[in-house]
């Protein structure tokens, strides 16, 4: 990349490196217009019948085939901690005191406890755009759109600009762990005390 490439990026605002020229009150809007995010809960498929499962994945074509403006969004929503593990690794075998290493394994034993806990911590998301479709959304068509899915069977809601800015967390840097997300850089702190 040339230097002149480089110092533009350098410039450039996360929202505008990602393609995002804004957070909707249920999606994002980008060069390509809006996208809206439906929040799908999943079923639990180790606790379902063949039948049960076979059910599922029918409402799931129905869904895919009666709205081919939308396409599904898997994320996943837990913390790798391999880095972690790794450096524990590496440390054990480095480290003579009989204490200190089983400080160590028993670090890496509870990091591991961590990752089975949410081994099936899985986000989805139905991504709808709408001028796909026919033109700018509305509240009332993003609602209808809700009740088409809810009525094939799943668990879902329209994201808030939360959800999004927690989904661009989680694909964009596999961060599981902010509650809260700020439109600006310290604009918690400015309000507090301001």
């Amino acid at each position: 990349m040339n230097k002149q490439k480089k110092e533009l990026r350098q410039r450039q605002s996360t929202r505008q490196l990602m393609g995002i020229s804004q957070v909707t009150q249920h999606g994002i809007r980008t060069a390509e217009g809006e996208l809206v995010f439906y929040l799908i809960k999943p079923d639990n498929l180790s606790v379902l019948s063949e039948d049960g499962i076979r059910g599922r994945v029918m409402a799931l074509t129905r869904l895919l085939c009666t709205m081919p403006q939308v396409q599904m969004l898997a994320l996943d929503s837990r913390e790798s901690f391999r880095r972690n593990k790794d450096w524990y690794r590496l440390r054990l075998e480095q480290e003579e005191l009989p204490a200190i290493r089983e400080l160590l394994r028993q670090d890496g034993i509870h990091l591991d406890d961590i990752q089975a806990g949410t081994a099936s911590a899985r986000e989805f998301a139905i991504v709808l755009c709408p001028e796909r479709s026919g033109g700018e959304p509305d509240e009332n068509h993003l609602r209808q759109t809700e009740k088409h899915i809810r009525d094939l069977g799943f668990q879902v809601r329209m994201a808030d600009p939360q959800d999004i800015k927690r989904l661009l967390a989680v694909y964009y840097q596999q961060d599981v762990t902010t509650d809260h997300f700020d439109d600006y850089d310290g604009e918690r702190w400015v309000k507090d005390h301001g």
